[in-house]
């Protein structure tokens, strides 16, 4: 009998645990940024600890990702492959976004105020704008390859491409919520399929 590797087998808990996480620090972000006085938000304690977490909330987009997409990869195809190897690239470069911003952000902040009135590079541009493509455009396929592998309701798949869209601007609270409703409504019903599968032998034993 084969075993199936922990990671694809706690698929659920995993994407639900990580969708909420991120869904609850962007609220965090929301409340504790001031986009007026970006540089004076940036030092404060509250909006540091909110952007450290978000980082992690990523890290863990990141490992949910990878269990969703082993748990239905035998079914998802080329595209499937296609959309999960966009989707874990653009979520490891958002990632690193989110990483500055947390660690490098409020440094800069207080040692080199200036830098964030300076004139944006073209590499510094091209770099985040590659990001946020990347995440927006993996997270849109993968909505879709779950859409035509139908390894999910229907109505999760069109909620990881609204979020894969809307994620796009995942770096500005709040639109990392979408993605995370979606990743954990996926979380959620594998958990209830997978529980429906493990009692569906004692429902049939009784019903003999």
């Amino acid at each position: 009998m084969a075993v199936t590797p922990t990671l694809p087998r706690n698929a659920g808990p995993i994407a639900l645990a990580a969708g909420a996480a991120l869904v609850v620090v962007d609220i965090g972000r929301y409340i504790t940024m001031d986009l007026d006085h970006r540089v004076e938000a940036s030092m404060r304690l509250g909006f540091q600890i909110t952007n450290i977490a978000y980082f992690f909330a990523f890290v863990g987009l990141a490992v949910a990702l990878v269990a969703l997409y082993w748990r239905q990869h035998e079914h998802a195809g080329r595209l499937g492959l296609t959309a999960f190897l966009f989707a874990l690239l653009g979520t490891m470069t958002q990632a690193g976004n989110m990483w500055f911003d947390g660690f490098a952000g409020p440094w800069l902040a207080e040692v080199a105020p200036q830098v964030f009135a300076g004139e944006k590079t073209v590499t510094l541009q091209l770099g985040g704008l590659l990001s946020y493509a990347l995440f927006a455009l993996g997270w849109i396929l993968f909505g879709i390859a779950v859409l035509r592998a139908r390894s999910a309701p229907v109505l999760i798949g069109l909620a990881l491409v609204v979020g894969g869209v809307l994620g796009f601007n995942s770096g500005l609270a709040p639109y990392g919520i979408p993605i995370g409703l979606a990743v954990a409504a996926m979380g959620g019903w594998i958990l209830r399929s997978d529980r429906m599968d493990r009692t569906a032998p004692a429902r049939v034993a009784a019903g003999a």
